[in-house]
């Protein structure tokens, strides 16, 4: 099998090197070259066509988000982030997700880490992860030249999985928040891919949403509330990282915080946000898999439940528990759409998806579901 061939973009000589020492301890990765600008990086990488590149964010000549955004343009590769723990880092970062960017790795002490180390693993396999993206996007590009009938009907989902194609009709003017003197709520996962599947999915919900939306983005503390914002200034409903103890209001999506579980709880028939920091599931916190255990035990709520893009299982268990405990309809993202096939394979190998589409069909779907 062939290596990771993979590009190292940083201003610091000491930080190219370390972060090349870290990514040749892996026997499937072999580090081709680095690049101490945005400039050279462009340069290098139409020269020796890399299957990944690290890109650091600040950086002289030409910063990374303007050569992440010419990349994208001229000739896109998988780029995982390099990324500072400070508000502009995280709102550098958010903006680079949504250029195009794979995934980040946040530098633990600024932009020269002497303990770069301890996040060796996660770059790895973030490396790892974005090598198999670009896999994943040229059997897609194979698929779509396919033509495809736009008169397939959308079904519920059986074994074979079948992909949700049709046109569903705008929501009403005026949708109804309630249903029986029944609340609603709908949940959603998502991991690596996340910042930018949100956008598509949220800035296409309407402003008079009938449910609030609780989401859980695996992202480390300090970058779940500038996703928010960000969302917030585009998107029609209101998004918001959630606050401990706030009661959840129809057409408001609310973003768990980073190193926070989120759970939802019942407090004199409201939903309420519960958050804690009780150890990591999975390795995550937030996770998934908690939100969707804690919404298993409500009663008298109507209930849909989203999985989409990301590395792994999370979700899944939650999931299980939510269909044995009540009612619940769960729309999980096609493969077709996924950055990351892992959390979404997961569910519906579990036999847990009532719906798939892909991702630009969901928002359309959710709205139909919830009228």
């Amino acid at each position: 099998m062939s290596k990771i061939r993979v590009l190292v973009t940083d201003d610091s000589a000491f930080m190219r090197k370390v972060i090349s020492d870290i990514l040749s301890t892996d026997p499937e990765i072999e580090v081709i070259d680095r690049a101490k600008n945005g400039l050279e990086c462009i340069e290098k990488c139409k020269q020796l066509a890399p299957d990944v590149l690290t890109l650091d964010i600040e950086m002289p000549i030409m910063n990374g988000l303007d050569a992440l955004e010419k990349l994208m343009n001229e000739c896109p590769v998988p780029i995982v982030m390099l990324s500072s723990l400070t508000k502009e880092g995280a709102e550098a970062t958010i903006h680079a997700l949504e250029l195009g960017a794979f995934d980040f790795v946040t530098k633990p002490s600024g932009p020269i880490s002497l303990d770069i180390h301890k996040v060796g693993d996660r770059l790895i396999e973030r490396v790892k992860a974005a090598a198999a993206s670009k896999v994943r996007l040229k059997k897609q590009m194979t698929r779509e030249a396919k033509p495809v009938s736009s008169e397939s009907k959308a079904a519920p989902v059986t074994s074979a999985t079948p992909v949700i194609r049709t046109k569903i009709p705008s929501p009403p003017a005026v949708m109804r928040s309630q249903v029986g003197g029944k609340a609603r709520l709908v949940v959603l996962g998502t991991s690596t891919g996340g910042p930018k599947a949100l956008q598509s999915v949220l800035t296409a919900i309407p402003a008079n949403f009938p449910a609030p939306i609780a989401i859980v983005q695996h992202m480390p503390a300090g970058f779940t509330k500038s996703l928010a914002n960000r969302l917030d200034s585009i998107c029609q409903i209101r998004v918001t990282e959630v606050v401990d103890g706030e009661y959840l209001e129809n057409g408001t999506a609310y973003i768990a915080p980073g190193g926070f579980h989120f759970e939802v709880r019942q407090v004199n028939g409201r939903l309420q946000a519960y958050l804690h920091q009780e150890e990591p599931r999975g390795g995550h916190r937030p996770s998934v898999d908690i939100l969707f255990e804690s919404v298993s035990q409500l009663t008298n709520v109507d209930k849909w439940a989203i999985i989409m893009t990301g590395m792994g299982n999370d979700g899944t268990k939650g999931l299980k528990l939510m269909k044995e405990l009540g009612d619940v309809t769960s729309i999980i993202e096609d493969e077709s759409s996924c950055v990351v096939y892992g959390m979404p394979r997961a569910a519906i190998q579990a036999g847990l998806a009532d719906n798939v589409a892909p991702l630009e069909k969901i928002p359309e779907l959710l709205c139909k579901l919830l009228h």
